[in-house]
């Protein structure tokens, strides 16, 4: 069986929302975009390409999946953007109509919850989340993820779009953890149990 990993940049009151850019999204308000670009180290790439050696596929939701294509289609040459554009997405999405803007993606516009337990029964490798703060409160509620690797970053935000949904408990161990010298922690959690 598959394993559904959640992987994000996080601030230390929970808060996913827009950590690469300040027009990322600005939903509610949110003024912070960006907030990620100071406390970057090269661990973090690191961390990402071995999630993405362990995986074979992205979930994401449709804001998630726009952003990250937009930026990573137009794009040849780049090992992140190459890695991210060749490897088979999945974008959860009642809006849109065709997932044609970014090669090797696949629409799933009903059922997200059925289609997810789908995903992780067929063969292949680990299934990464990253961003996609809707989907990410869905697959917690159903107890869908495995994991979460979690970039910690050391501020705190005071609002924005939360990973956790609200009123869900979630048991969880810590797997790994290790500190950058950026003052960016970053943890594993599984389920426990």
């Amino acid at each position: 069986m598959r394993e559904l990993i959640v992987a994000e940049f996080i601030t230390l009151d929970g808060v996913i929302q827009a950590p690469g850019g300040a027009e990322e999204d600005t939903d509610g308000g949110f003024r912070h975009g960006g907030w990620t670009i100071p406390y970057w180290h090269d661990d973090i790439g690191a961390h990402f390409f071995a999630a993405m050696s362990q995986a074979d596929a992205l979930l994401l939701g449709r804001k998630t999946w726009q952003i990250h294509g937009g930026a990573f289609e137009p794009m040849a040459g780049d090992p992140f953007a190459d890695t991210l554009n060749n490897v088979q997405k999945y974008v959860v999405s009642r809006t849109l109509k065709t997932a044609s803007a970014w090669r090797n993606s696949t629409l799933i516009s009903d059922g997200v919850v059925d289609r997810v337990r789908a995903l992780k029964s067929q063969p292949g490798k680990n299934i990464l989340l990253d961003g996609s703060s809707v989907l990410a409160h869905t697959l917690a509620e159903h107890d869908l993820v495995d994991e979460y690797s979690l970039h910690v970053y050391p501020l705190a935000l005071g609002g924005g779009k939360r990973l956790f949904p609200e009123g869900k408990r979630l048991d969880l161990k810590l797997v790994e953890c290790s500190s950058l010298p950026t003052g960016v922690v970053f943890q594993r959690y599984r389920r426990a149990g």
